[in-house]
């Protein structure tokens, strides 16, 4: 228990630190797709989890959900609540552990993680509370980043040149992997929808890129703080040349593609939609009546 206390502080030390707004408006497009995928709809209750500064949130508020919207670190929750008062939604922010979600079971329609929950340190604790506190019949959905690719690649340096972990975790990335999502989710879910698909991020070169990086990415910021000089000159040396051998050149920008998988889970239950397209509860209450009077 304590030894979980002081990871989950790293955690929230890590993750506030950086210029978390910036990443997250371009990874905003995969949040949106997800929400269209999970078939997001008018008066659903769906739950963030993870949230970062809320971008699932805000797409799944903006379909006309009810929103609840939770992460583990208090600077996501405030970034978060600034974003939803600035646009205008009414999405509620708690702080709240992947792994022990404070919400009882059956609450929600809907529990989506983008990029955010598969950071926690115990999948198989996170593949059970999403379904858990989500209702028969309802989805779970998530975007997981995958071995492949430039981030696969760019947590596999960061890992070398960070300090040990007193206890070695899994890769969360082993999170964008079909086959591990299917087994993690064994039991849990009737049906099982994955789409392998890459996010692409572009850059004036190959320095630009890294100078996003070193101020956006909580993990890199950490070793920055713990590191000597040398160090860091030795990784800006490694990432540099991670970064041109991955890249692609491209009308005179620099594109840097990872691979991803979206994933839409239906929990065993009462069937909650009917095609690809998920429905309100209350939707079909409606078509029940009006075929009743029909």
């Amino acid at each position: 228990m304590a030894e979980r206390a002081h990871v989950n502080e790293a955690i929230k030390w890590m993750w506030s630190l950086g210029d978390y707004d910036r990443i997250a408006r371009r990874l905003m497009p995969c949040a949106e797709r997800l929400a269209g995928a999970a078939g997001v709809a008018p008066g659903m209750a769906a739950l963030d989890v993870a949230a970062g500064n809320g971008n699932f949130a805000v797409a799944a508020a903006r379909r006309g959900a009810a929103v609840i919207a939770t992460d583990l670190t208090p600077h996501m929750v405030e970034l978060g609540q600034r974003r939803s008062t600035a646009e205008g939604l009414a999405i509620e922010w708690r702080e709240a552990d992947a792994e022990q979600l404070p919400f009882e079971s059956e609450r929600f329609d809907l529990v989506a993680s983008v990029f955010g929950a598969m950071f926690a340190p115990r999948p198989e604790r996170v593949a059970s509370e999403l379904f858990r506190v989500v209702k028969p019949g309802g989805i779970v959905a998530m975007a997981n980043y995958a071995e492949e690719g430039f981030l696969g690649a760019f947590s596999r340096l960061l890992y070398q040149y960070g300090p040990a972990s007193p206890q070695r975790y899994e890769s969360p990335f082993r999170w964008g992997d079909a086959d591990v999502v299917r087994d993690r989710f064994a039991g849990l879910a009737e049906e099982i929808a994955i789409e392998e698909l890459t996010l692409s991020f572009e850059f004036q070169s190959a320095e630009d890129a890294f100078e996003f990086w070193e101020a956006t990415n909580g993990p890199l910021i950490a070793i920055k703080r713990m590191s000597s000089l040398e160090t860091m000159d030795a990784f800006r040396r490694d990432a540099l040349q991670l970064i041109t051998s991955i890249g692609k050149l491209a009308a005179g920008r620099l594109r840097l593609d990872s691979r991803y998988a979206q994933v839409v889970a239906r929990k065993a239950g009462v069937r909650a939609y009917r095609s690809t397209v998920l429905r309100c509860p209350s939707d079909e209450i409606r078509r029940r009546r009006s075929r009743a009077r029909e």
